[in-house]
């Protein structure tokens, strides 16, 4: 393993483990921590690509507990505890900084559930405000609260925050690593060997060999159902190609994380002083597609410069394009399914999975170990779309 980037190359791959993660990215990555801490280390992570490769190397490091079900809100609450330790536990930088993060609304409709957001949030115990145009520009002020579509509300929580990603899961990696997890990236998963009746998982199958074992955890992200597919699981998550733009370096002036819920639009100030954001856009290939758009950019100018007007002059110095794994309700699926045994899914995180990561880690290795119940395995349960219980959640952006 490289000491600075956590990769791992091997000619040689374990030929059994007591788990198989399939996904080297932080969600993988943390489940394999959270195991090793808890004394499994027979543990093999697979990546297709490098560290960083997928959508934990190509996000926004934003880590909030502003969400609209209690459900993200408290697993939010706990991975932001966690992400303020992070640096001192694993002996590296991510530069986590808590700025906060400002949502903003420019209709009635949304104000709506902005109002009901900011209450469930305050319920659990989160210092969010709902600010007036005016108050939230006193935050910003370049903000634009008047224009064609004038601000109505906005909210705010100060112990949101942003991060380097990078770094973050290098972190994860060595750390796994340093406690006996095998990380193995350029690796493909290309079948599984099952039992005769198809229950069963007897071996992973890779591009560099066999890997026999009874457990493998999916946490492939947009190739989650590629995975699945595999051993002939559906599941119901589709890419979605989301892009983000880097502009030159400009002197600190912007604290908090910027959000638009009407557009999608949001960005924040890297410590480096540049501009980093998205914006929505349906108009994207289908499947998984990580090449940047000429749209995009139309699309982020327009609105950025619309939000932020003294923006307009700066130079945009890069662009690139990552894969949010989508899923009909807006909800990932976690947890054992119905069809195959020892096969457990950690995916459909939609473009928050990166944040959700450390906690989500932390309680997967947790069940893996103790086989304790879990509210939230129920809760997202790949079943839940046969039987029609789909749940909802309203704060995503981006």
């Amino acid at each position: 393993m490289h000491a600075s980037t956590g990769f791992v190359y091997r000619a040689r791959v374990r030929t059994r483990a007591d788990y198989v993660i399939v996904g080297g990215g932080i969600m993988g990555l943390s489940i394999a921590y959270h195991l090793a801490k808890r004394g499994v280390t027979d543990v093999v992570v697979l990546d297709r690509s490098y560290l960083n490769g997928g959508a934990s190397g190509r996000n926004g490091g934003g880590i909030r507990a502003q969400w609209s079900s209690e459900a993200n809100v408290r697993l939010m609450q706990e991975s932001i505890r966690i992400c303020s330790e992070f640096a001192s536990e694993m002996k590296i930088n991510v530069w986590f900084r808590q700025g906060g993060y400002l949502f903003v609304v420019r209709s009635e409709e949304k104000a709506k559930a902005l109002r009901a957001s900011a209450e469930l949030q305050q319920r659990c115990g989160l210092r969010t405000e709902l600010l007036t145009p005016r108050e939230a520009q006193k935050l910003v002020p370049e903000l634009e609260i008047g224009g064609k579509k004038p601000m109505v509300l906005a909210s705010f929580n100060p112990d949101d925050g942003v991060v380097f990603p990078w770094p973050f899961v290098w972190g994860y990696a060595q750390a796994a690593a340093k406690l006996g997890v095998e990380v193995v990236t350029h690796t493909e998963v290309t079948g599984f060997e099952t039992s005769q009746e198809g229950r069963r998982i007897e071996a992973v199958l890779t591009s560099r060999g066999r890997i026999a074992t009874h457990e493998v955890v999916n946490a492939a992200g947009a190739w989650s159902p590629e995975i699945a597919r595999l051993l002939g699981v559906e599941l119901p998550n589709t890419p979605h190609r989301h892009e983000i733009c880097s502009t030159e370096p400009l002197k600190p002036w912007l604290k908090p994380l910027v959000a638009e819920l009407d557009s999608g639009l949001y960005f924040s100030q890297s410590m480096r002083g540049e501009i980093v954001g998205g914006i929505s856009n349906d108009r994207v290939p289908h499947g998984v597609d990580q090449q940047s758009s000429a749209r995009f950019l139309g699309l982020y100018a327009r609105a950025l410069t619309s939000t932020v007007p003294v923006l307009g002059r700066v130079k945009v110095l890069r662009q690139w394009a990552g894969c949010y794994d989508l899923t009909p309700d807006a909800n990932p699926i976690v947890g054992p399914i119905d069809e195959v045994d020892g096969f457990y899914q950690a995916s459909g995180f939609m473009g928050h999975g990166f944040m959700m990561a450390p906690v989500m880690g932390k309680l997967i290795a947790q069940w893996l170990v103790e086989r304790t119940p879990l509210p939230m395995f129920d809760r997202w349960n790949l079943r839940r779309f046969k039987e029609g219980r789909l749940l909802s959640e309203g704060m995503i952006i981006g």
